[in-house]
């Protein structure tokens, strides 16, 4: 039987990540770990469709419990209203101390770069995950003229295909299957590996939640949870 070809898809693009990507994932990890170590935390935003990338590195087992998710109350309906990152923020806490890590895969729309803007502002660095070639053929939709990746610290680029869809099929006038959900993935947890082996390489002891469906992990994770409750559990 023929092979399935979204498999041979993201086979090829996982390979290509761990090539191109090795430095930027080292970067981005040494930000991590330097951050949690100094007493802040790790926060994600996605937006539409990036929120599934935003939910890989907080609230989930294997994962860091200093982690916690920029939640976007209308789920991307308002990404490209200008003005709509800006009163977001309002209701958001991004301390000097914290990383931020924004995935858009255009990272052409206001919503993404005013949250951008103000974690700069307060002086947090910024992890990017988007779709880098991509993003620098399209004009912004923010009145600054600015794309998301420009105020990255450090980019983690998907490297997906110009509209993300990346497989053709006889019959049909678009192509269909997109990989930047994955490629996020792929890069966010291989980013988390290094900043933990980073944290453990210099004596600390880094804050990894361990699955409630483990014996155990209940009460290992309310004990942890002492520590961080007061940032990792709001908006």
């Amino acid at each position: 039987m023929e092979r399935n070809r979204y498999f041979e898809t993201i086979e090829d693009l996982l390979r290509r990540l761990e090539i191109t990507q090795k430095e930027n994932i080292h970067q981005a990890a040494e930000l991590i770990a330097h951050s949690i170590m100094a007493g802040g935390i790790l926060q994600s935003f996605g937006s539409g469709h990036s929120y599934a990338a935003a939910i890989e590195v907080a609230g989930r087992a294997g994962g860091l419990f200093a982690a916690k998710v920029i939640k976007d109350p209308a789920m991307g309906i308002y990404e490209v209203l200008e003005g709509s990152g800006t009163i977001l923020m309002r209701k958001v806490e991004v301390l000097p101390e914290d990383v931020v890590i924004i995935i858009s895969n255009s990272g052409r729309n206001p919503l993404p770069i005013e949250i951008a803007m103000k974690v700069k502002d307060i002086g947090a660095k910024l992890i990017v995950v988007t779709s880098l070639e991509s993003s620098k053929k399209l004009t912004s939709r923010h009145s600054s003229g600015r794309l998301l990746y420009e105020f990255a610290d450090v980019i983690l680029d998907n490297l997906s295909v110009e509209g993300d869809a990346a497989i053709p099929v006889d019959g049909l006038p678009v192509k269909i299957c997109g990989t930047s959900s994955i490629a996020a993935a792929a890069l966010l947890q291989s980013t988390i590996l290094e900043a933990v082996e980073l944290m453990l390489a210099r004596g600390f002891q880094p804050p990894v939640r361990l699955s409630a469906n483990v014996d155990g992990g209940t009460e290992r994770s309310l004990e942890i949870e002492k520590q961080y409750k007061q940032r990792i559990y709001h908006l």
